[in-house]
Formats: structure tokens, sequence, C-alpha cells
């Protein structure tokens, strides 16, 4: 990770991966999902590119593991735990509750720009009136690949297919048992390339995700007695595009590369940023919803802390209970490739690439 010293240093997570909080559209033809796999793998390993370092350095510019929405790096790491808690509104029969999630996720990279993660969530919902419901939600699986980089731009663009695995969670905490599939694209850019007269601009960042879900069932079908009577309830599964971005101000640039202000530690390696993590349905009635998150990311060598309070926007909520106030999102995020580089760095296409930052 960052070095102890002055000098940035960088990482890439796939976000904590955030859970899909809503159905989405039918693919037809699924098979062209292990197409684009094998198509992203295969370009990873055609003739050398320009290398891509871990974590989320580009050129000068290191950006860190965002808490809400994925960066577009890839990377040897582990957010463990994240763990978020909101509290919920009582809709219909359902009473108002404490909803904590508590995820995992491990990143590999595959080769200098693929890289691979495996994601898992806790859902806890304590209601006010009623058992506390515990239960695992769908695993997710994602690939992602780094296309473009500039490090005199401080700019990197990259894709990305993830898949939240029908019927690995479990159904009291409303785990689907079909699957969604959500083509990515991610986008990261420093402002080191300002001119001088706008240099406390410079350590500013934005990183970005874009997404379409597309499930592999258009409904769900469920059936219920009521009155001594069968009755079967169909349900669409809306077409969503989950979309967010991060603006971030990294102190540690600012002081490196702009001007040495005089900040101490801890706060010399701090990002303060806020991030957007919204969702918009595009079937049926559109709806947007989702939080903005104002907060800060410490880094270190070979760790990062990040804390960001969850301000809901409409109820950060397409198909399910209102969040009617401020929640909070806390990670703590290691850096494997920094920790056992000669472990955790092997990739199957290019060997053992080494710790990011020199010991």
């Amino acid at each position: 990770m960052p070095a102890t010293g002055s000098e940035p240093r960088g990482f890439v997570r796939f976000s904590p991966s955030a859970r899909n909080r809503c159905r989405a559209l039918r693919i037809d033809g699924i098979v062209a999902v292990p197409a684009v796999v094998v198509a992203v793998a295969f370009l990873s390993v055609l003739g050398p590119a320009p290398p891509v370092m871990a974590h989320g350095l580009i050129g000068q510019r290191f950006f860190p593991a965002t808490l809400a929405i994925d960066d577009p790096f890839v990377a040897d790491e582990l957010s463990l735990p994240t763990v978020e808690l909101t509290r919920r509104k009582a809709i219909q029969d359902e009473p108002a509750s404490w909803e904590t999630d508590v995820s995992a996720e491990l990143s590999k990279r595959l080769s200098r720009r693929l890289g691979l993660s495996i994601a898992g969530t806790l859902l806890v919902q304590d209601q006010d009136r009623g058992p506390t419901i515990a239960g695992f939600d769908n695993m997710e699986l994602s690939l992602k690949y780094v296309f473009f980089d500039s490090a005199a731009h401080e700019l990197l663009l990259s894709a990305g297919l993830e898949a939240d695995v029908g019927g690995t969670g479990q159904k009291r905490v409303g785990a689907e048992s079909f699957s969604t599939i959500s083509p990515t694209f991610f986008f990261g850019k420093g402002m080191g390339d300002l001119p001088d007269g706008a240099r406390f601009l410079k350590p500013i960042a934005l990183t970005g995700a874009f997404a379409l879900n597309l499930p592999t069932e258009e409904h769900t079908t469920t059936t219920s007695i009521v009155d001594g009577e069968l009755e079967t309830d169909r349900e669409l599964n809306p077409r969503v595009i989950e979309w967010g971005f991060s603006l971030q101000y990294n102190l540690q640039y600012l002081q490196s590369f702009v001007e040495d202000v005089g900040l101490f530690a801890p706060f010399n390696r701090m990002i303060p940023l806020v991030e957007f993590a919204l969702e918009t349905s595009v079937q049926g009635s559109s709806k947007t919803a989702g939080s903005i998150n104002p907060g800060v990311i410490w880094f270190g060598r070979y760790i990062q802390i990040g804390l960001e309070a969850v301000v809901p926007v409409n109820g950060n909520a397409l198909d399910e209970a209102p969040q009617p106030h401020v929640g909070f999102l806390g990670q703590v995020h290691f850096y494997l490739d920094d920790i056992w580089p000669e472990f955790f760095t092997w990739t199957p296409f290019e060997g053992v690439l080494g710790p990011t930052q020199p010991r």
C-alpha cells in the first residue's frame, strides 16, 4: 500500500461489492456471458501492454478503495469487514427494523490488467415487533479488465462483468432464486494535469461506475394460500441501472506534489470524499434511489480504514422498506500484495508480480 513516507502509493479493490437491492430484466441468450469472459481473458494475455500497478496508483495519483461503489483498478486485496447500519420503515405487514449488512470481498489479479473478485454478505434484520432475521445474501462474482490508462493524465478506464448468483443465498433475507448479470464500466480521473494556477484543485479525483442489471428470469412467480384458496402472484423483475461516482480530495497528494501545508499524522494520509451510490429503474415506472455518503478514508502501507455517513435519497430503496434516517458505513481493507507479495501476487498468466511498494 501507500508507503509510510510522503510518496503516494496505490491499490485497487472491487468495491465492497454493493448487493443488488432490486430485480432486473431477463437476458436472452445467456451464452453471451461466458463468451465475454473468455474474450476478456484472451485480451489479458495478448502481447505486452503498458504496466498497470496494483492498488489504485496511476502516475502520481493514488485512488483508495471506495466503500459504496467499486473503483476501476484490479488488485490483490481483501475487504473484511464492510459494515452498513441503516434504519428501515414499516411497510404493509413488515415492522420497522434495524438492518445490518456485514460483507467481505476477496480480489485476485489474474494478470496485471485482469482481476477476479468474490464477495458475500450476511444480512441481519432486527425487527421492532418480531424476531431478528439473519441469513446470507447471494454470492457475487466479478471479472474486471483495465483497457486504458494514462499516467500523464492520471486517467484509467476499465470494464467488468458481475454476477449475483441466484440460489446461493437464503430466502428469509430476500435472496433471489435467479441470477443477475451486470456488465459494468469504470473510470478514474485525477486532476494533477491542471495548470499550476489551479494547483489546489490538483488533489481532486473523480471515480465512477455504471452497470446495467440483467436478470436471467423476467418474472418471479409465487404461490400462497389465502382464505383456503390458492393464489398465484407474478412479479416483474425490472431493468435497473446502478450508477455512482466519488469525489475525492487527497491530502497526501496535496502535501507531496502541490504544497506542504504542514499536515501531520494521521491527517497527512487522509482522503475526504463524497460517494454517490444510486440506482434507477428503467422498466415500468422510473424511479431513482440510493444514498449520498460523505466520509473519510485513511490509508497506510498495508491497510486502509474508511467511515461514511449514508444519507438516503428517495428512501434509499426501489422495492423495499425506505430508509428514513442517516445510516453508517465502515470498512477495513487489506492490501494483500504488500502483506505477503510472494504468495498473493502470483498470477496464472504472468507469474509473481511482486509487491506494489518496493521493500
